[in-house]
């Protein structure tokens, strides 16, 4: 196969590319601020449009605005709802939870019940001093502070505050004339693209479609039904911070796979409670894993098959890393699009590279075979 020749042509094209890609990220990032609330809104819109057509097409809804109403207030009940549920009593576990760490890394006596060097390697490597210290109200507040400055300084504010809440109507506004046109926009694109290149391109972007319908609403809900049986199993073999960590796990497995990391607040969990009731640490680990088990064969075996198919979409790994370039780049703007952007390019480089090499190389076989006969 030969290699196609750079020209001083396509070096002149290909530099005039890369600084167009380059000023459209500046700008992207430039604009970050003002092109937040409409991303958020796409994105919010695109969730929830399943729910609307249902609203407007299965209950037979004639309006678009009724529906999307409808859809509104349904969301707003079930936010209600799951914050009344599920806000107190993890308050509670986690008052619970801050008294049996205090109560375990200030007592010097080791617990029979727990493995002696575990104990040990917790009692010399964490000071209790730093611990009560940590769990001072004035602490948490300056570590509130700390781990989420943004979200501080637009409470903290009477000015920001107002902000926020016009950011919020902005949000709200972008939301519902997004979904009262969403057909005409999503197929009134394509007559922007020239006759020539439309096919190209609606492929693409047709791949982009599913990818994102496999990740923002397959994997939401994947997620969200793991960690709704996570919380129940908790619940079941009384584990502390039952609430908590089980959405943990289910906001882990936003990422395939890496609700692995849950094994870390597991295992330090099974610690306390096996201090505070007595009971053998390896009993406690063991019940825990067992939630682990099943939730993954329900998740395998059941949950996943049915929502996901058979169709697979982006790997752990390239989800991780599209995220942590593009949220480098363009900060929550690029979060939020990062994975719509890494689709359109694996699209591209498999429909106009991949195959394209594919489609010289079988030339160039039947050329040799044509030779040969």
């Amino acid at each position: 196969m030969e290699r196609k020749k750079i020209t001083f042509d396509s070096f002149i094209r290909g530099v005039i590319f890369c600084i167009i890609l380059v000023a459209l990220l500046m700008l992207f990032k430039r604009l970050s601020s003002v092109l937040l609330p409409f991303f958020i809104a796409w994105l919010i819109a695109y969730m929830v449009y399943p729910l609307v057509t249902f609203f407007q097409y299965r209950l037979k809804l004639k309006s678009r605005l009724v529906a999307i109403f409808c859809t509104l207030l349904a969301l707003t009940g079930v936010g209600v709802a799951v914050f009344y549920l599920l806000i107190p009593p993890m308050i509670q576990e986690c008052g619970r939870v801050k008294d049996l760490v205090l109560e375990y890394f200030t007592t010097t006596s080791y617990a029979g019940n727990i493995p002696h060097i575990l104990s040990e390697f917790l009692h010399k490597n964490i000071d209790p001093q730093v611990i009560k210290e940590i769990f001072q109200k004035e602490n948490l507040l300056g570590a509130l502070k700390e781990a989420v400055p943004s979200l501080w300084s637009l409470l903290s504010g009477s000015l920001n505050i107002i902000y926020g809440i016009v950011t919020f109507f902005i949000i709200l506004l972008y939301f519902v004339f997004i979904l009262m046109d969403y057909e005409r926009i999503a197929e009134g694109w394509t007559h922007l693209v020239p006759i020539r290149y439309r096919s190209f391109v609606v492929g693409i972007m047709n791949d982009i479609k599913d990818g994102m319908n496999r990740y923002f609403r397959g994997q939401a809900f994947v997620a969200f039904c793991v960690g709704i049986l996570f919380c129940i199993g908790f619940l079941i073999i009384d584990f502390p911070l039952a609430i908590g960590l089980g959405l943990f796990i289910g906001a882990l497995n936003l990422v395939p796979y890496l609700q692995i990391i849950g094994f870390i607040p597991t295992i330090m969990l099974a610690i306390l409670k096996a201090a505070d009731t007595g009971e053998n640490f390896w009993f406690i680990l063991i019940a825990a894993l067992i939630v682990f088990a099943v939730v993954q064969i329900i998740q395998d075996g059941f949950i996943v098959p049915r929502v996901m198919g058979k169709i697979t979409g982006l790997t752990p790994a390239i989800i991780l890393l599209s995220l942590s370039v593009w949220g480098s780049l363009m900060g929550m703007l690029g979060m939020i699009i990062a994975l719509p952007l890494t689709t359109l390019i694996l699209s591209y480089y498999q429909r106009f590279i991949i195959n394209k090499e594919k489609i010289i190389k079988k030339e160039s076989h039947d050329n040799q075979a044509d030779i040969l006969n």
